[in-house]
């Protein structure tokens, strides 16, 4: 569904048809997750239930939800076929939300919840509910109907839905911290007990957990990682960028990380191999398997449209490799770069073949991380390709990757002390 589009009430949901981009039916929706939030927000709706034809449940995030239109929902095609399982902050709509008894703020009067309305907010990949509608009165018992007055009214117009109200431990915690930058909610991670970090990375979505765990230092990251099941440690490491779960895969004893890589789509494990297999401080140990990679024949309009993509890092998204096809990493011969800058210089129609940077020679995988930062500050580049010895692109490297791996092990535990350091030096008028 494009953002402004109207919103769906979740009744029309109920067991329509879900479809690959090919057209295929994959199964029918049988409920929405949702993730209550602190005082009256909205909540967060985090993705369908699937039901696949072979009666198994399965779990669809909405950031693979293309489409919701016609009476049939659209997907990008990538889907875990791993039984459905419930977390302990996530609620079922039809499950636990509907039928339930709120409280109208306005009047103070008693409601019963009939239907609830999801809508996609403008410019971003994220769903949640806005709308309320409710039927008036005492709840009707099994031989009587309730005839009271029904409206629709907004989410802050009810009680009886938040965190507060139902005292969840995590999920309260959880909530309080959503808005905070995968970074910062890592130093919060790090800073808990053991027990109460496992509470909450476990209540985490994949995505979320991935971005943070990104984000911590690596003894944190091994002892998470640990305590998750298996099949959704592995879920949650085909979630990460695969250069840091190459990373974090290779700090685990071998068993453990065979066990994993086992579990994981044969994709996604086939890139961490490949990039477990460079030293870790060459190009080929910091690059992403990941860049966004473009025909010659592929227009501006494309590009953009790559670029646009709100889970790409800036750094990611600062510039596109024009490789002839495969366009999966390794790809077919590799013919150059184009800047976002050039990008929205030229009409969309313009083909990006046309506007190839050429003039960089790019990485070698086996090129040392001194090599790479110095190429990184001569020319002034925040991604830089690495290319083999075949002219195919294996991957990209962005400047955060290399910051990573130059500053000190500890770098995370003393960011904050380095700001304190400088305004005292300020204070003292050095």
């Amino acid at each position: 569904m494009a953002a402004g589009a109207p919103r769906i009430f979740v009744s029309h949901l109920s067991g329509i048809a879900v479809f690959d981009p090919a057209g295929d039916q994959v199964g029918r929706v049988r409920d929405l997750v949702v993730m209550l939030r602190v005082g009256r927000k909205p909540p967060r709706v985090l993705g369908l239930v699937v039901e696949l034809t072979t009666r198994r449940r399965i779990f669809l995030p909405m950031t693979r939800v293309t489409g919701i239109e016609s009476g049939q929902v659209i997907t990008t095609g990538v889907l875990n076929v791993r039984r459905f399982e419930q977390r302990p902050t996530e609620r079922l709509v039809f499950g636990e939300l509907l039928d339930r008894r709120v409280t109208l703020t306005e009047t103070g009067e008693q409601a019963t919840v009939l239907d609830l309305a999801v809508q996609q907010l403008p410019a971003r990949r994220d769903w949640e509910i806005d709308k309320v509608f409710v039927r008036k009165g005492k709840k009707a018992g099994a031989f009587r109907r309730n005839k009271g007055e029904t409206l629709t009214v907004e989410w802050s117009g009810v009680t009886g839905f938040s965190v507060e109200e139902q005292g969840q431990g995590a999920e309260n915690l959880l909530a309080t911290f959503e808005q905070l930058h995968p970074a910062d909610l890592a130093n919060v991670l790090h800073h808990l007990s053991a027990k109460r970090r496992a509470e909450v990375a476990a209540a985490l979505d994949d995505d979320r957990l991935a971005d943070v765990l990104e984000e911590l230092p690596e003894d944190d990251q091994i002892e998470i990682l640990g305590k998750l099941k298996e099949e959704r440690a592995a879920d949650v490491l085909e979630a990460m960028d695969p250069d840091d779960a190459a990373d974090l895969l290779s700090e685990l004893p071998e068993a453990d990380k065979e066990r994993l890589l086992s579990l994981m789509q044969p994709s996604d494990a086939a890139d961490m191999r490949r990039l477990m297999a460079y030293e870790e401080h060459t190009a080929g140990g910091l690059m992403t398997t990941e860049p966004i990679v473009l025909r010659p024949d592929a227009t501006v309009a494309d590009a953009l449209a790559r670029i646009r993509n709100p889970d790409l890092s800036p750094a990611h998204a600062a510039q596109v490799y024009v490789c002839r096809p495969p366009e999966e990493t390794p790809t077919g011969k590799y013919l150059g770069t184009v800047h976002f800058q050039r990008l929205l210089r030229d009409p969309p129609y313009t083909l990006v073949g046309s506007m190839i940077d050429d003039d960089l020679q790019p990485l070698e995988p086996d090129a040392a991380l001194p090599v790479v930062a110095g190429f990184f500050a001569t020319y002034d580049m925040v991604a830089a390709p690495v290319v083999d010895d075949s002219g195919s692109l294996l991957g990209a490297i962005t400047v955060d990757d290399v910051l990573d791996h130059m500053l000190p092990d500890d770098w995370r535990e003393t960011e904050y002390h380095l700001e304190e350091t400088a305004g005292e030096v300020s204070a003292d008028g050095a």
